[in-house]
């Protein structure tokens, strides 16, 4: 009786073991890369690839009727690097750090020795004000990224496909910005990993330039609460892997709290990428801040075991399908509307780069240029 018992308690302690530390890739910066291109049809220049296929949306649902199908078929984004934005807070925000901070893909040397090599990884440049006060910028996606957004394909021309029968099923990924294989936990996921209990630890693999600013990670969850995780300090030279480990972890069993939560229809909880953050203490130096990103990885709880059960659970009462309806139809109009503004804004600026001349250009009584800017300028 003894020895079956020390079995059961051997055999409890296991399975609860081999529920921890899952290690999943939540973004790789690799997989961002522009490789088609979405351009008004009236863009008469040499067309370059600007939007990521894997991870382009169709902000046009959020657009109003004014709008013609032409202009609606061009309001696309997507996680391609060129996209994403650095919003500086109200200490850091002048005329020129607006304009210069920007984020941008990074080549690195085919010649390096790092596995990615060859591969293109986020660039980002702050312009941090010189005055001795404390400034900090995030490096946000151009949109919230969905939790909910249904798996589909896109074409060259960024436009979504319906999903074929039963495509995002069984290894497939289910969700736009799940990985594309869920059971590798190589494969690395678009920003959205499903299915997480605690946070163990979360890695930042970053090429630091030596600059003494303090690096955050913002992370969001099912309750759309944003949580920051400090990584560490810039301060060094070369690529390194930061982390943060959870100083609340508990590894042992035995002295957790064990708190049970109903299977359906809570449904999976979800941990998604929602940027970074560069603080710049008052007494550093300011003025640019260069950094480079290769990934964020996650090790975590499950938070459910297992998902397979005998009875299909969202096939009957579908409670799921609509909570997740009406969360999904909330960020795409969170989403399409701030892109739609943009959109709108872009058509009304000047693309002007010179003045028309009221002369004629073989004038022989016209001024030279270099004399004219020189009496302008005594």
């Amino acid at each position: 009786m003894k020895k079956t018992l020390v079995l059961s308690a051997a055999l409890m302690t296991l399975v609860g073991f081999a529920s921890f530390a899952e290690e999943r890739t939540l973004i790789d910066f690799t997989r961002l890369s522009a490789d088609i291109a979405v351009y008004p049809q009236d863009y008469d220049g040499e067309k370059t690839n600007n939007q990521n296929k894997r991870t382009v949306m169709n902000y046009a649902t959020a657009a109003g009727a004014s709008f013609s199908a032409e202009q609606k078929d061009l309001m696309k984004s997507s996680l391609a690097l060129a996209e994403w934005e650095v919003v500086l807070n109200s200490s850091a925000r002048n005329v020129s750090s607006l304009a210069q901070s920007q984020v941008k893909a990074a080549p690195v040397s085919s010649n390096s020795k790092q596995p990615f090599a060859g591969s293109e990884v986020m660039g980002v440049r702050v312009v941090f004000p010189t005055g001795a006060y404390n400034a900090n910028a995030k490096i946000v996606p151009p949109f919230q990224i969905p939790a909910y957004e249904p798996y589909s394909q896109a074409d060259d021309n960024g436009d979504r496909q319906p999903a074929a029968k039963g495509e995002g099923e069984s290894t497939g990924p289910k969700w736009l910005f799940e990985s594309d294989d869920p059971s590798n936990k190589d494969e690395p996921a678009y920003g959205l990993v499903k299915n997480v209990g605690t946070l163990k630890k979360v890695a930042v693999t970053t090429m630091g330039m030596n600059f003494p600013h303090a690096l955050y990670v913002l992370l969001g969850d099912t309750d759309n609460v944003t949580r920051r995780y400090f990584m560490g300090y810039l301060g060094f030279d070369g690529w390194k892997t930061l982390e943060w480990n959870n100083p609340e972890y508990i590894s042992e069993v035995r002295t957790r709290e064990i708190r049970v939560y109903p299977i359906y229809p809570r449904g999976e909880p979800f941990v998604k990428f929602e940027g970074f953050q560069i603080c710049r203490d008052a007494a550093h130096v300011g003025d640019d801040f260069i950094g480079y990103f290769k990934d964020v990885k996650i090790i975590f709880d499950k938070a459910n075991l297992t998902s397979e059960r005998d009875i299909a659970d969202e096939d009957l009462w579908g409670i799921i399908g609509r909570k997740e309806s009406a969360r999904q139809a909330l960020e795409m109009s969170r989403f399409g509307n701030k892109q739609v503004n943009r959109y709108v804004e872009r058509q009304k600026m000047a693309t002007e780069e010179n003045f028309t001349s009221s002369l004629a250009e073989d004038g022989a009584s016209n001024a030279q240029s270099n004399g004219g800017q020189a009496a302008d300028a005594k």
